[in-house]
């Protein structure tokens, strides 16, 4: 499948929490970083526990690669002063985007509760970013409802109080089929929201991996995929199919008029790379820095 335009791009790494990560992270922004992301972001661990990982990584790769980084900030298990301090941290290491998050409860608790001094939601703490005048702010989106949301209305009414709140884009869980972006992307214009909402993208590494990713946010797999990648496993395809569903995925969101796509790599650089090869977006320059 043809597409009519080159989309912009943009990556989403984790930080390492071993040696061996700590080399299969620099792997993978050296091999996806010739391809010119217009930004990459770094996540932040459930309950906030790899925040200091998470500074490192996000420096490191500013410094190092020369990328426009948006670190991930949450709410979780920090005071009101803590979060920004942090903000101010990243801000001190030439960080200029935020995406900002309510985040995941702590491991071991069933829910996300506020901490007494912090933030009780993402809109505060979005307001508070904005107050400062120093980031641009990207916030989550679910084309699907989010586990704890009681339908898909409210997450476009949360995704507009955020806006309001002071984001200027959104980036979405991922999902399976395009229409379900666009049925998002259309309730989402219908309640007056206008800001840049991405498609993220999943380019699957293990199916059984990406079953349970997607059974922990909330995204439904249709049966058609989960047909097709169990033939594709008896026949040894799997590779094969995960690049043909993904770019298929991406070309059809083009075609629905989408200017950019958000890859969830994974700190794998291979299969995010053939997609967008797929796509057009070949690389532009050798890297020559490394961590």
């Amino acid at each position: 499948m043809t597409t009519t335009q080159t989309p912009r791009i943009s990556f989403e790494f984790f930080p390492p929490q071993s040696l061996e990560a700590s080399f299969r992270l620099w792997d993978t922004v050296r091999a996806l970083a010739p391809l010119e992301p217009s930004f990459s972001s770094v996540t932040y661990g459930a309950g906030g526990t790899t925040r200091d990982l998470t500074h490192e990584a996000v420096a490191t790769i500013h410094k190092n690669y020369g990328l426009n980084v948006a670190a991930h900030l949450t709410c979780v298990d920090a005071t009101r002063e803590e979060t920004m301090q942090i903000a101010q941290s990243y801000s001190d290491a030439g960080v200029t985007e935020i995406v900002a998050l309510r985040g995941d409860a702590p491991k071991g608790a069933e829910s996300f509760t506020a901490h007494p001094d912090g933030f009780a939601d993402a809109c505060e703490l979005i307001e508070a970013l904005a107050d400062t005048g120093k980031f641009k702010l990207r916030v989550g989106a679910y084309p699907e409802p989010h586990p704890d949301s009681p339908s898909s209305q409210a997450d476009v009414d949360w995704l507009k109080r955020k806006i309001d709140a002071g984001a200027h884009s959104a980036i979405t869980q991922f999902f399976f089929e395009a229409d379900t972006f666009f049925r998002f992307r259309d309730a989402c214009v219908k309640e007056g929201i206008d800001a840049p909402i991405i498609p993220g993208i999943l380019p699957i590494q293990s199916w059984k991996g990406a079953q349970r990713f997607a059974a922990r946010c909330g995204t439904s797999v249709p049966t058609w995929v989960a047909e097709a990648f169990e033939k594709a496993e008896r026949d040894d395809r799997s590779e094969l199919l995960a690049t043909s569903l993904c770019t298929e995925l991406c070309s059809d969101l083009l075609e629905g008029g989408v200017e950019d796509l958000h890859f969830y790599t994974l700190n794998r650089p291979e299969r995010t790379r053939d997609v967008c090869h797929a796509l057009g977006i070949t690389p532009s320059k050798v890297l020559q820095n490394v961590a």
